[in-house]
């Protein structure tokens, strides 16, 4: 990230957004890391390779546009449309605070900046440190800010966005649930989360072979009901489900 990308007048935004433990996060290679030599990702085949060196280099152009026809199947939302369905669901207006969670190499922050404008902030976490290297490679942007943290802990004090976003991610985490916790404790009320993630279609008597496939790769499935449900018990309104191939695209509000 270029010394714009990385001004002080944004990252001393993204620092008052922490919670008071993790307001002394150092800025190292462009990001603030809050995580040092820990990596609180699990040991799956799936995240060994987003820890990786070669990934980085081609998820944007290559992996991610494969994995989501591959999700959502030919007749369903090529990347193009999943960036466009992201934008409106979050509701962005010019100004607002958006939270990225797992960002990967910044492909969905990069337009989330251009949304929200210059008085807008974005502030993109992952675990990361080789995806976290190539966004703030990519990245030029004066109102987006790195961080390498935890998602099932999130850094940020309660009501501290606008939107929070979790695109392709979600069936990566160890806890999914806590992770949709951490995300609605963190959106300030009136606020939207969006989320792209797996969707399990077939009939009942498949649902112990793809739990063991999601054991054995450390990609989960989630039933049809699971995210939409968890979504609920928290409180969360006007939630809304958009299924395709494989994949479903979960948004909803937190009440004011």
């Amino acid at each position: 990230m270029t010394s714009a990308s990385t001004g002080t007048s944004a990252v001393q935004r993204a620092r008052a957004l922490f919670a008071p433990e993790a307001a002394g996060a150092d800025l190292r290679d462009g990001y603030l890391d809050l995580l040092g030599d820990v990596d609180p990702t699990p040991p799956t085949i799936a995240q060994r390779m987003m820890n990786s060196s070669a990934l980085p280099l081609i998820y944007e152009r290559l992996w991610r546009p494969f994995g989501v026809r591959m999700m959502t199947g030919l007749g369903g939302p090529n990347i193009g449309d999943e960036y466009e369905m992201a934008g409106d669901s979050l509701g962005l207006e010019r100004g607002s605070t958006v939270l990225d969670i797992a960002c990967g190499p910044g492909n969905f922050t990069r337009r989330l900046v251009r949304q929200v404008g210059e008085p807008g902030l974005v502030v993109a976490l992952d675990a990361s440190p080789t995806m976290l290297a190539q966004a703030v490679r990519e990245t030029s942007a004066r109102n987006a800010v790195y961080v390498r943290g935890d998602a099932l802990a999130l850094p940020f004090g309660d009501d501290s966005f606008d939107a929070v976003c979790c695109f392709a991610a979600l069936y990566l985490f160890s806890d999914p649930m806590r992770a949709i916790a951490e995300m609605e404790r963190v959106l300030a009320p009136g606020g939207r989360i969006a989320i792209l993630t797996s969707c399990h279609r077939g009939p009942a008597p498949l649902h112990p072979v793809v739990g063991l496939s999601s054991l054995i790769s450390g990609v989960k499935v989630f039933g049809r009901d699971e995210i939409t449900g968890a979504f609920e018990s928290l409180g969360l309104r006007d939630v809304s489900q958009r299924v395709t191939g494989v994949a479903q695209f979960v948004n909803a509000r937190k009440p004011v």
